[in-house]
C-alpha cells in the first residue's frame, strides 16, 4: 500500500485526482473509489467483522431476519444482493464496506467528526478497475457483456444468486458494486460498496497482497479545519449528503458551534 501524508490543500487535490486522465476517452475519469475516515488509525474492517464471532454463521441469520421484518417493497427486485445493499445502507452489520466515487464526499467523512479534529484523518483510494481484473472469469465476462467497469446488484445476481454461489466462483476476490438508488442519500453520496467473496476476507490483507491497488492519503490534524471550511463553502455538507431534517440539523449544529468546542456535531454514518 502506498501511504502518503499530505501537507496542504493543493497537494491533497493533486493526490486525490492523480491518474484520472483516460486517454481512450479523452476525459478525466478516475478508476478509484474513495473512503474517508476521521482517524487515520482505522483499517478497512467491515461492520460484520467488527461484530465478532463466527461471521459465516452470523451473516445469513442477520440478513434473513432483516428481510423478514422489512417492508416487502423496500427493494426494487427481490435478490440477496439488493437486500444486502439495503441492509448495509441502514446499518445492519454486513460484509460490505462503504465507498464513494467522489473524493469530496470522502473528505467530508474524514472531517465531519469534530471531536476527532485533534487526530489525523485519512482517505483510502482503491483502483476498482484493476481489482476487477483479478475477479473470476464469469464476473469479468459479465462486465464485458455489459460494457461496464463496475457491477450492479443485478449483474452480480446474473452470475451468483447468493453467498454460496459467489464463494464458489473462485479464490478470494473483491468486487465493487453500485447499489440501487434506494433514496436520495445513496444518490447524493455517490455511493458504492466493496463486496468480498466470503465474509472472512480481510480487505486490508487482500489489497496488501496485490500491489498498486490501494493508496492511503493521511490528512494531518492541522489541515482538517481548512478542508472542512472549504467543503462547507463548496456545499459538501450534511444538509446535502443526508437530505431531510436530520441532515439539516447535523449541518447547522456543526456549522454554528464554536471552533474550540470539544463536542461538536455528531458522528453521521456514511462512506
Amino acid at each position: 500500500m502506498d501511504e502518503i501524508r499530505v501537507e496542504s490543500w493543493s497537494e491533497l487535490h493533486e493526490r486525490l485526482f492523480a491518474d484520472s486522465w483516460n486517454e481512450e476517452l479523452g476525459l478525466h475519469r478516475s478508476n478509484f473509489a474513495y473512503r474517508g475516515r476521521p482517524t487515520a488509525s482505522e483499517d478497512l474492517t467491515t461492520s460484520l467483522a467488527r461484530l465478532g464471532g463466527d461471521t459465516k454463521s452470523i451473516e445469513r441469520p442477520l440478513l434473513r431476519h432483516f428481510r423478514k421484518y422489512a417492508a416487502r417493497d423496500e427493494v426494487p427486485v427481490d435478490s440477496t444482493w439488493n437486500w444486502l445493499a439495503l441492509a448495509q445502507h441502514h446499518g445492519l452489520p454486513t460484509r460490505l464496506l462503504d465507498w464513494t466515487y467522489s473524493p469530496y464526499v470522502a473528505l467530508h467523512f474524514a472531517t465531519a467528526r469534530a471531536r476527532s479534529f485533534d487526530e489525523d484523518g485519512a482517505v483510502w483510494m482503491v483502483d476498482y478497475v484493476r481489482a476487477h481484473e483479478l475477479a473470476p472469469r464469469k464476473l469479468r465476462e459479465e462486465l464485458d457483456r455489459e460494457g461496464a467497469n463496475l457491477f450492479t446488484t443485478e449483474m452480480i445476481a446474473q452470475v451468483a444468486s447468493d453467498f454460496g454461489e459467489l464463494n464458489k466462483l473462485g479464490d478470494d476476490f473483491v468486487v465493487f458494486v453500485e447499489p440501487p438508488s434506494f433514496d436520495d442519500r445513496i444518490v447524493n453520496q455517490y455511493a458504492l460498496f466493496s463486496l468480498t467473496s466470503n465474509p472472512e476476507i480481510s480487505l486490508d490483507s487482500w489489497l496488501a497482497e496485490h500491489s498498486g491497488l490501494l493508496r492511503k492519503l493521511v490528512i494531518p490534524a492541522a489541515l482538517k479545519w481548512e478542508i472542512r471550511d472549504k467543503l462547507d463553502q463548496a456545499n459538501i455538507t450534511e444538509r446535502v449528503l443526508f437530505p431531510g431534517l436530520d441532515g439539516l440539523s447535523r449541518w447547522l449544529a456543526r456549522y454554528y458551534a464554536p471552533r474550540k468546542t470539544e463536542r461538536l456535531g455528531s458522528d453521521p454514518k456514511g462512506v
